[in-house]
């Protein structure tokens, strides 16, 4: 079976190419990238997609999701969860440990890979705890999970509070060839907290969270990725204070890499006036000074990846009080036209936009993708980047549908995704 990706934009950010070319595919994989209108049909098994007006990108990547299986999923399945993702345009997911029970084991990994190869959507990269049980007390066998198909670790959702520990678990990781993603929280900081600690918290007469609960921790990792001289990965940046440590940190050499999520560079602390738990989130949203830093270090380069964070609860979680419901939100089929909107705005440039969703978390994860070159992997999304609809309910595939974006404009979105030469969403009307 040939695919004839017809007459679009082609966006490679690995080698800076935007260039108008035909995609063949054929066997899973890229056969051609060829000038519009060269390819010869030949034969009846040729499917024609037409990218005309549209822009061809390698498939995009999204490491850091809540899957929520095994264990919670009356809040989303890996089924549910990457039809989401292949309908936002995501080829490739990395899953959070904290399901129940949590992945610290070949057997909860083996798992996870089982689920997602019987849903045949988007690929899925298991992303391990660090320790057992994510209490913070013994590494996990990371020998063993990265056997069974383990991408990373990653005790998000708790930080690891022990310094020592965290110190062994980079260097085991590195050499196992694990990627550490790191959930920045000192929680004796941030207390009991359920927002930003500020005015508006104030206001509000809701316990706040200080962006120094954060900002200690992210200079925590920096000085443990300096001691072992081995990679971090810092998780959801939400403070200005963190994108300066990180900058600092690389301008010295240090093998930092980051992310945040489009909330953190669209949405600030005032999103929670009138106690809207879909906007309650850890971290929380901060001020407007610090989405302009959010902002700044995508524009400098000092953030490295886009993100969503897809954190689906059910209303069981979410319709109470502000102070009980619990922190997340999904982000899988918002997250595309949200980070458009930074290159019409002209934050971001669309190679550098479109690295941050591909070849970025790629390198970072170790694994295939971020490219549209002859003989790769054919993992591609072709995005119209003009179509302007309205976010609602009806097109959530997530099994959950906590978003604050609901009800709003969105322009941009996912028009066919392809994972391993296979159409997995081709949206219809």
């Amino acid at each position: 079976m040939t695919i004839w990706i017809k007459g679009g934009r082609v966006i490679d950010p690995g080698k800076r190419i935007i260039e108008d070319l035909d995609v063949i595919v054929e066997d899973g994989k890229i056969k051609a990238l060829l000038p519009p209108g060269s390819f010869k049909e030949a034969g009846e098994k040729v499917i024609v997609v037409n990218a005309e007006g549209k822009l061809v990108l390698p498939g995009l990547v999204d490491m850091h999701v809540h899957l929520r299986e095994p264990g919670f999923e009356y809040k989303e399945t890996i089924e549910t969860g990457t039809r989401a993702a292949v309908a936002g345009g995501f080829t490739a997911v990395a899953c959070m440990p904290n399901t129940e029970p949590v992945n610290d084991c070949r057997a909860v990994t083996e798992f996870i890979l089982e689920q997602a190869h019987r849903a045949g959507l988007s690929k899925v990269c298991p992303v391990a705890c660090i320790t057992v049980g994510q209490k913070g007390e013994r590494l996990i066998e990371l020998g063993e999970v990265r056997e069974a198909g383990a991408v990373g670790i990653s005790d998000d959702g708790y930080p690891v509070k022990n310094s020592e520990l965290m110190r062994r678990a980079i260097e085991y990781a590195a050499y196992h060839g694990l990627t550490v993603i790191s959930h920045c929280e000192d929680t004796s900081l941030a207390g009991k907290g359920v927002m930003h600690e500020g005015v508006v918290s104030t206001r509000m007469g809701l316990r706040g969270i200080p962006a120094a609960s954060e900002e200690v921790m992210v200079y925590r990792e920096i000085a443990l990725a300096k001691l072992t001289g081995c990679p971090v990965h810092i998780a959801h940046v939400s403070t200005a204070g963190s994108v300066e440590l990180i900058k600092r940190a690389k301008d010295q050499g240090v093998r930092v890499t980051a992310e945040t999520a489009p909330h953190y560079f669209t949405l600030d602390h005032r999103a929670v006036e009138g106690f809207d738990t879909n906007a309650k989130v850890n971290p929380p949203l901060r001020t407007p000074q610090d989405v302009d830093a959010i902002r700044e270090g995508l524009k400098q380069g000092v953030i490295d990846v886009i993100a969503t964070d897809h954190a689906p609860h059910s209303p069981l979680e979410k319709e109470v009080e502000f102070d009980l419901a619990a922190p997340g939100m999904i982000g899988l089929q918002s997250a595309l036209p949200l980070t458009l909107a930074l290159v019409r705005e002209g934050l971001l440039e669309l190679l550098d936009a479109v690295a941050k969703l591909t070849c970025n978390p790629s390198r970072i994860l170790g694994i295939e993708g971020g490219e549209i070159s002859e003989g790769c992997v054919a993992d591609l999304t072709i995005v119209d980047p003009d179509v302007e609809y309205l976010f609602d309910r009806a097109q959530i595939l997530s099994k959950s549908k906590n978003s604050p974006f609901l009800g709003k404009r969105l322009r941009g979105w996912a028009e066919v995704t392809i994972v391993g030469g296979k159409i997995v969403w081709e949206r219809v009307g």
